[in-house]
């Protein structure tokens, strides 16, 4: 099932997406209400489960009338991947590395699907990153490789806008990672019975104003989910609602000639098959 977490005049929901877009939606203060993602999450895979099955009869709500909020309103951690797939390590003259890059996010800078994206005064240097999304169900520490994925809340869509010369300016990225409504989130949490294992074998692309600027398979990840589960918890202890990003394939806009920085009135869009589209307009702050 595709949840999400939406927003109607001022009234946040939990929905379940079908394949027109509408949703099956229950609003805070409705008899049924079970809360939004987070909360769910929190409570475990049976009130993940519960809720499912309440939203199967849930009033309609046509596409039109309501809007995306971030998948996760408030994770613990958002732990970015870099590097993890060889074509990107290789255009950005990198090594292709023994362990997982790691770097964070903050929820401070999340935006749903739909929401603009904003370039900052300080920088013209805005690129684009699609990349698979993880989100954790079970917490724990020192999870094996082979239980990793029963931890698995869900998979969703990131697009990890960066303001490049920030990122570059120190050596580690999370400065230029971090700017105010640069991370685009969703715009649904797909449940692990309706992926394959892992979400492995998955179309990603993704498109500048329908151009075609990323196109690659979640196959190719150099550390697949169950191995960043598995290496991650092996130093912190991973909480429900805590969100992996797994990296992106080549194409970025920083390494192109010229090179291909998103502009006011772009449109960037990240698909993955399974998982829809994550679609942002883009403008000036």
């Amino acid at each position: 099932m595709k949840l999400a977490v939406i927003s109607r005049h001022g009234n946040v929901g939990l929905a379940a997406i079908d394949a027109d877009g509408n949703a099956r939606a229950l609003f805070e203060g409705d008899a049924g209400y079970c809360g939004d993602v987070d909360e769910i999450i929190a409570r475990g895979a049976s009130a993940v489960e519960a809720a499912k099955s309440a939203l199967v009869d849930a009033p309609l709500v046509p596409s039109g009338d309501f809007t995306y909020l971030p998948v996760v309103q408030n994770p613990g951690k958002i732990i970015c991947v870099g590097l993890n797939y060889s074509d990107h390590a290789a255009e950005g003259g990198m090594e292709v590395p023994e362990f997982p890059t790691i770097f964070a996010r903050f929820a401070s800078g999340l935006v749903g699907h739909g929401a603009d994206l904003l370039i900052p005064p300080e920088s013209d240097k805005f690129d684009y990153e699609g990349e698979l999304a993880v989100v954790i169900g079970t917490g724990g520490r020192r999870i094996s490789k082979e239980r990793a994925l029963d931890h698995v809340a869900g998979y969703s869509i990131f697009n990890d806008a960066s303001v490049r010369d920030f990122q570059l300016r120190t050596p580690q990225w999370t400065l230029g990672k971090n700017f105010d409504h640069t991370g685009a989130f969703g715009p649904c949490l797909v449940t692990p019975d309706d992926l394959p294992a892992g979400a492995t074998g998955l179309k990603i692309e993704t498109r500048l104003n329908g151009e075609v600027v990323q196109s690659s398979n979640t196959g190719k990840l150099i550390f697949d989910v169950a191995t960043l589960i598995h290496d991650l918890s092996i130093a912190m202890t991973l909480s429900a609602g805590d969100v992996i990003i797994t990296g992106t394939p080549a194409g970025v806009g920083a390494v192109r000639t010229p090179p291909l920085w998103m502009k006011p009135g772009d449109l960037c869009e990240v698909e993955i098959e399974g998982l829809g589209v994550l679609a942002n307009p883009v403008r000036a702050e």
